[in-house]
């Protein structure tokens, strides 16, 4: 896995890319801070976009259900793989860091007629 750091001047537009490439993937947004300890924010919900606001140095992570917002981020991180984009990280002016795991849903072939499995038993 390697661990980049995102220049903030960057942010605006890498979470506009990463809005548009994410659809169909699941995320899991996780809390840690020294004074709250880990708790998890969302597990395993539909991505819906991730927005830099420069004028109020927000961002905003949406998923279903959840709009998830973090005031003051200073630092940006993300975790790639062979594969992609595994994680972002995502580091406030108090030192509470913001974790987002994503995954890909799994790509299974459809069952072969016949089967007695899927929707068309």
């Amino acid at each position: 896995m390697a661990t980049s750091k995102i220049d903030k001047s960057n942010w605006q537009a890498y979470c506009d890319q990463l809005s548009k490439t994410l659809t169909g993937t699941s995320a899991e947004i996780e809390i840690d801070s020294l004074a709250i300890g880990q708790q998890l924010e969302a597990k395993w919900l539909p991505f819906l976009g991730i927005v830099y606001e420069p004028k109020t140095n927000t961002i905003e992570i949406l998923v279903e259900g959840l709009d998830h917002i973090i005031h003051d981020p200073q630092e940006l991180y993300v975790d790639y793989d062979a594969v992609g984009l595994t994680s972002l990280e995502v580091i406030s002016e108090d030192d509470v860091r913001q974790i987002v795991k994503l995954r890909q849903p799994v790509m299974l072939p459809p069952p072969a007629a016949g089967t007695g499995i899927g929707p068309r038993a």
